[in-house]
């Protein structure tokens, strides 16, 4: 069957036999579908594949779902599983034939199935891109009887919500009626429920995404009408004490709120673009309590280090990687654990994420010119036994640091470089010299996020050759026994339920200290540090996928 599809489509697009034996490579080694095969083989984009498959089928092409005036009854039928793993949704609209939207037409059965379950006398069928059929199905999910309903009363009521958004003091008085509010409660509270930690609402030229971040992965939340973008930043505006009137500028805010017993600390950021405002939320969950240590799936050894690292008198502990990758979390831990009634510790942060008792906090404010390098030129005459210094951004704050560091005090900092290695040649860059480096930095902490398969769902899966060599693991690993994603209700059909921690430690220890006088290139500094035994955050993660932790995808995907 796969070979006369590969005929049917080498019909239309010029592949050689080459190209076609490697979309069958990938077919029968990653068991995709056949769209998705070739997708994965990078030979041509999926809009022209699907484009294509359209001519051979006579099935119209789709690019976009309209999600207006559809029903979604048959949420209560078919499960949100069935139709992402085959990655199909039916459209239906009042007194309009049934549309059942797929991705990939070569696999029919499902289509039956549904046709089956909903009774269907007659249908239509179109080919769309994969992104539009999942976020339909999400918004179908999602918003059953809660999110849609709101966007259909903000629909039913225009004239009277324009008002309502326009005057900003009736926003500020108790106008909780009014669907824009319920609205956004809607996406906050959905978010929180879902340990999402942002929201991004996204204007496009004829249509908003909002979607939030789980794990570190995006997804679709919600797709309203386009119209309503302008009154949803506006309301978001007013509760972040922002400018409503400008819209030309960057802008940022704050705001707190309560669901249930949660308190929720929410930072707001607004950017212009073409087509309008795009408005991103952090949401910091304030009542949750600390990770220690103890607690970041990190091995013995490692653990052991950390300790003795934070438990230093003096020196700079480095920790690096990119937003989102948990540094904040790991120094917040390491204060925790050294914190004691005879320890002056005293924080300077942009911004201050969470309270920690019994240590000093200072939030950077440049309005006022409270900077990173001033805040902490103040610190240092506060008699501190500890710093933390929220980001190394500049010149002069590294400077002060490193004199921090040399004149006995420990100093807890961060970079965004990409591994630990790099943290030495962003230093230099920054115009610090090599032998300050050398007498006052103990160690560089580089780290990142993966998430963990859910216990509930995960599947057995049999590494093969390709996925060996992408790994560049040891062949006699060919057939191992490892862990996939799958998906249930428990964890939100994503087949990941949290994460944890890897990390990448380089010591810097006297063979190190004498490369670095010599050189700042991270490709040296990491040869010797790999000679002298350190582990990379690739071998982390490779150790946690076979301990059944996380999967293929997900280590090849962090690392």
């Amino acid at each position: 069957m796969i070979n006369l599809f590969i005929k049917k489509i080498c019909d239309k697009i010029s592949f050689s036999e080459h190209d076609a034996e490697k979309i069958k490579g990938i077919y029968n080694n990653k068991k995709l579908n056949f769209v998705d095969s070739l997708i994965e083989s990078g030979l041509v984009n999926e809009y022209n594949i699907l484009k294509t498959l359209s001519s051979i089928y006579s099935i119209p092409f789709v690019k976009k779902i309209s999600m207006e005036n559809n029903q979604h009854s048959f949420t209560e039928k078919i499960s949100i599983k069935f139709l992402k793993k085959f990655c199909i949704v039916p459209i239906e609209k009042d007194k309009e034939i049934p549309v059942i939207a797929l991705h990939d037409p070569s696999s029919m059965s499902p289509i039956d199935d549904i046709i089956s379950i909903l009774d269907f006398d007659k249908y239509e069928l179109c080919i769309t891109p994969r992104n539009e059929i999942l976020s339909a199905i999400n918004t179908f999910y999602n918003s059953t009887g809660s999110a849609m309903q709101l966007v259909e009363d903000m629909e039913g009521n225009g004239s009277s919500i324009i008002q309502e958004i326009e005057q900003t003091e009736d926003l500020l008085d108790d106008t909780s009626d009014a669907p824009v509010i319920r609205l956004v409660n809607h996406i906050i509270s959905q978010s929180a429920k879902a340990n999402a930690s942002d929201i991004h609402i996204e204007p496009f030229q004829d249509s908003i995404n909002i979607r939030y971040r789980i794990d570190g992965i995006l997804y679709d939340l919600l797709s309203p009408p386009r119209w309503i973008q302008p009154f949803l930043v506006s309301r978001i505006k007013v509760m972040s004490n922002m400018d409503i009137a400008e819209k030309r500028i960057p802008q940022d805010g704050r705001f707190e709120v309560r669901i249930g017993d949660q308190e929720i600390d929410i930072r707001v950021s607004t950017v212009p673009t073409s087509f309008g405002e795009r408005l991103v939320m952090r949401l910091l969950n304030k009542s949750r309590n600390f990770l220690e240590l103890t607690q970041f799936g990190m091995e013995e050894k490692e653990l052991a280090v950390i300790n003795n690292l934070i438990r230093q008198n003096s020196g700079i502990i480095l920790v690096t990687g990119p937003t989102g990758s948990g540094k904040t979390t790991t120094l917040y831990a390491s204060l925790a654990a050294i914190n004691s009634s005879d320890k002056n510790i005293i924080t300077i942060e942009d911004p201050v994420e969470y309270n920690l008792k019994g240590i000093g906090q200072i939030q950077v404010n440049r309005k006022i010119g409270v900077t990173f390098a001033k805040g902490l030129r103040s610190i240092v005459r506060q008699d501190p036994d500890v710093i933390l210094v929220g980001e190394i951004r500049d010149l002069e704050t590294s400077k002060i640091a490193i004199q921090s560091a040399l004149t006995g005090h420990l100093v807890f900092s961060t970079l965004h470089t990409n591994d630990s290695a790099g943290a030495v040649t962003r230093l230099v860059e920054l115009g610090v010299e090599p032998y300050l480096i050398t007498s006052s930095v103990k160690a560089v902490i580089a780290q990142r996020l993966i998430r963990i398969l859910c216990n509930n769902c995960k599947k057995k899966h049999l590494l093969d050759t390709i996925e060996i060599q992408n790994l560049n693991i040891n062949k006699n690993f060919k057939d191992k026994t490892v862990y996939k994603a799958n998906g249930c209700l428990k964890c939100f059909d994503t087949g990941y339920i949290g994460r944890q921690a890897i990390f990448e430690i380089i010591e810097i220890d006297n063979e190190l200290k004498a490369t670095i006088l010599k050189t700042s290139d991270s490709n040296e500094i990491k040869k010797i540090a790999l000679k002298n035994g350190m582990s990379t955050l690739r071998d982390n993660c490779i150790k946690k996928l076979l301990n059944g932790a996380t999967s293929v995808k997900e280590v090849l995907r962090v690392t």
